[in-house]
Parts: structure tokens; C-alpha cells; sequence
């Protein structure tokens, strides 16, 4: 009788301390999505008004960023075409996740250089440029400095779908 009793009570343990260690997998699901950086930028610049701004290529990204752009799967950074604005978005994907890291650090660098560019030169930009935004879903990055910035972190993040 304490056989049966005691193997029931040891299944009965296993059973719940597994289900208590498990959420179904949900949390290590990879969050998903379709668009590529240049239309997640596009749809982000097209809903807020921007100043005129220019796609940056290669080359800027390694100058402006301190990245070497061969780190990334794709993106689109997009930068005031004149110098009396900091309004600037990017979406960066990484090829390898262990990446991910050097180009958080990258933009962080790049949020830095231009509040340094603009602390004595326009104040209401410096401010903007003090509330940048940054974003991160499954090898995307999001860098964001506008006015605006909030509301395009959470739009970013609604172009990801848990999978």
C-alpha cells in the first residue's frame, strides 16, 4: 500500500515541478517579422514628419556609427540632410546574434556624438537628441532620435509577432 502511494506522490511531484519550470516555450520563441529594415524605417518616418534626411551608405556607417557595416544582415539609417536637426532613425540587423552587443554599443556611441555636436549649437536639438530611443527585437536594433521617439519604439515593436 505505500508503494503504489509514495510512486503515485513521486509522479505526482515530477509532474508539477516540470510544468512549474516550463511556460510552454513561449519565452524562447524568436519574435518575427516580414518587413525588411528599409520598410520598418520607411513606415516609421513616413507616420511622424521628418526634415529631409538621406540614407547612409557603407562607408558612413562605419564613420558616423564606429560599425563595421559587415556585421549586419541589412539595415537603413536614415540622417537629417542638413545640420540644424538630430531627427535620425535606424533599424540595424545583425547577421549573428554575439553581435549584438558591438552594435548596441555602436549606437550608443552615435547617440553620444550628436548630442556632443549639438550641446553648444542648437539647445531645443540637443535636448532631442538627449531622449533617444533604443529598441531591440529578436537580431534587430532600433535607434531612434525625434520628437516622436516613443511612439515609434512601440510602433516598432508591433511589426514583431512571437512565433
Amino acid at each position: 500500500m505505500k508503494k503504489p502511494m509514495f510512486l503515485l506522490l513521486f509522479t505526482f511531484l515530477v509532474s508539477l515541478t516540470l510544468s512549474a519550470c516550463s511556460d510552454g516555450g513561449s519565452s524562447n520563441k524568436i519574435p518575427e517579422t516580414s518587413l525588411t529594415p528599409q520598410e520598418m524605417v520607411g513606415k516609421l518616418v513616413q507616420q511622424y514628419e521628418q526634415p529631409p534626411q538621406a540614407e547612409l551608405d557603407a562607408d558612413e556607417v562605419k564613420n558616423l556609427y564606429h560599425l563595421d557595416p559587415a556585421l549586419l544582415e541589412a539595415y537603413s539609417i536614415k540622417t537629417p540632410l542638413m545640420n540644424v536637426k538630430t531627427n535620425e532613425v535606424a533599424v540595424l540587423k545583425v547577421k549573428d546574434a554575439k553581435d549584438l552587443e558591438t552594435v548596441k554599443k555602436a549606437v550608443e556611441q552615435r547617440a553620444a556624438d550628436v548630442q556632443k555636436q549639438f550641446e553648444s549649437y542648437l539647445p531645443d536639438q540637443y535636448e532631442n537628441a538627449k531622449n533617444y530611443k533604443t529598441a531591440e527585437q529578436g537580431s534587430y536594433v532600433l535607434f531612434v532620435i525625434d520628437e516622436h521617439a516613443d511612439e515609434m519604439v512601440t510602433a516598432f515593436n508591433a511589426f514583431f509577432e512571437k512565433k
